[in-house]
């Protein structure tokens, strides 16, 4: 038997694997749930399998349609593939460049990196969007960014994931962060079990940084005593300022110069992984392969 699959249907089915429901897969692609729901059932008839299954109130993806994802990734990473090659003989960088990354990363890495490309490729013209890490992934999924910088989270898809290719860029190490006449202000690195009595300023329990402080505080034998809450690094260093309690804040985050603080480096060299991200093969894109080049260079100064 001869058939043909409609890529469009197939792009639903990916997205409901990559959101998690038909639902949420229906919203990212602007459709209805219904028309979401359709195209699927469309596309399992001219498969002739079920790609559906019942699962208590929702429904999860069959072995047979976990087998065809395989495959879909494949075909998506191939598209790809054909675009590059065609784009191939098109010489120095040209053209749109959509990147996105996380605060920190936006400010230090990919603003600086969009200005070295501006005057080095006047034909290029990068975009960039400030996203959460999770977003980043959503929008190259989605062909709606070219490259972004992330954080290495538990909850992001693992390096093997064949949809993305995730490179390392830098190992970004934690400081602690306390009041100019603080006892630990002059050292040249701080043991975190001395501060383990103090207050402690905090990211939002949800925050990636959270659970890096939380197993920094940790491996040092302590549960940190968190006081305050923050989500602006500048806001965390302005409570530590007033003498509200410590904090540990990433090395590359630019906090308020002229503020009566110290930034110490910590024993154990706690940090957090950052990476470069593309759809699989997108590195092999003039534009994306300049950007990359310049972030390099960029993540080795930024932490020298």
């Amino acid at each position: 038997m001869h058939f043909m699959i409609d890529l469009r249907r197939l792009h639903v089915l990916r997205a409901v694997s990559h959101y998690g429901t038909v639902t949420a897969a229906a919203r990212a692609l602007h459709f209805t749930t219904s028309a979401a729901s359709q195209q699927i059932r469309q596309l399992a008839r001219d498969l002739g399998v079920d790609l559906l299954e019942p699962q208590g109130r929702g429904v999860r993806l069959t072995a047979a349609a976990e087998s065809l994802l395989e495959h879909a990734d494949a075909i998506e990473a191939r598209w790809d593939e054909a675009e590059q090659d065609l784009r191939a003989g098109e010489g120095s960088p040209a053209g749109p460049l959509r990147v996105t990354g996380f605060p920190v990363a936006v400010a230090v890495l990919l603003a600086p990196m969009a200005a070295r490309l501006r005057e080095r490729h006047p034909r290029l013209s990068v975009r960039i969007r400030e996203v959460e890490v999770a977003e980043s992934f959503d929008l190259l999924f989605e062909g709606e960014s070219d490259l972004a910088v992330v954080e290495a989270t538990p909850v992001s898809p693992p390096s093997a994931d064949t949809r993305f290719e995730q490179r390392p860029l830098l190992d970004e190490p934690f400081d602690l962060v306390v009041p100019v006449d603080h006892p630990l202000a002059g050292r040249a690195e701080a043991d975190l079990a001395d501060v383990a009595h103090e207050a402690w300023i905090a990211p939002l329990p949800q925050s990636p940084c959270r659970t890096h402080m939380v197993a920094a505080c940790g491996a040092a034998g302590f549960t940190p005593d968190v006081v305050h809450l923050a989500v602006d690094w500048n806001v965390t260093a302005h409570l530590v300022a007033h003498g509200l309690g410590v904090a540990l804040v990433p090395r590359l985050a630019r906090l308020t110069p002229e503020l009566p603080i110290v930034r110490v480096p910590c024993a154990g060299r706690p940090h957090r992984k950052l990476l470069t991200c593309t759809r699989s093969g997108g590195h092999r894109r003039a534009a994306v392969a300049a950007a990359l080049e310049e972030l390099r260079a960029l993540a080795a100064a930024a932490v020298a």
